[in-house]
């Protein structure tokens, strides 16, 4: 984590998106206290976190929840954000599907992100969640998100990052909608 936390300083940069799996195995608050803080806590001010299946192990992720606190946007783990004077609109979205009513169609997420899509102007639009919807890794595509794919995708988004597979991995357009994998920051890779 130090090696990580020291090459994202040395880029400078306005925002910082951890993309879930923040605190292996279990996301326990006193593990994100002694070590995430320690490494990662010098960006807490540009950070935008996105939740993770393993923040859920045994829980309804409350280490995760209240070690980041209103970025987190508790008890769901969705929201928006407009990336400074980029021109980017963000959703951040919660790929743990199952702890939070679904992510299909008739989800709160899937209205809310509906909802939130028609009120941007931005020219830009990316996305961020924890499970790859496409992906080559050991865990595979995950298609729980394809609604809220399609629901990017028909509105023009640009980009999704997503972790979980432990590799990195671009995708040409799918549907119009590059998407990558950025599963490297921590435990061990994984083969593709």
């Amino acid at each position: 984590m130090d090696a990580t936390a020291e090459l994202v300083e040395s880029l400078d940069p306005d925002v910082v998106m951890p993309l879930g799996d923040l605190q292996y195995e279990l996301g326990k608050r006193p593990d994100f206290d002694a070590a995430y803080a320690h490494n990662w806590g010098r960006f807490e001010d540009i950070t935008r976190p996105v939740v993770g299946n393993h923040e859920y192990t045994g829980g309804r992720a409350n280490g995760y929840f209240g070690f980041f606190g209103d970025a987190a946007h508790g008890p769901d783990g969705w929201y928006s954000f407009d990336a400074g004077d980029s021109g980017w609109h963000v959703v951040v979205l919660n790929s743990v599907c199952s702890a939070v009513g679904g992510c299909g169609e008739g989800s709160r997420q899937l209205a809310w992100l509906h909802a939130d899509l028609a009120k941007t102007k931005a020219v830009c639009i990316a996305a961020a969640w924890h499970h790859p919807r496409w992906s080559s890794g050991l865990h595979g595509s995950d298609e729980s998100m394809d609604a809220i794919w399609q629901a990017l995708d028909d509105r023009g988004a640009d980009l999704v990052l997503s972790g979980h597979d432990h590799h990195y991995e671009r995708f040409a357009p799918k549907d119009g909608v590059v998407q990558f994998v950025v599963g490297t920051g921590g435990r061990s890779l994984y083969p593709v």
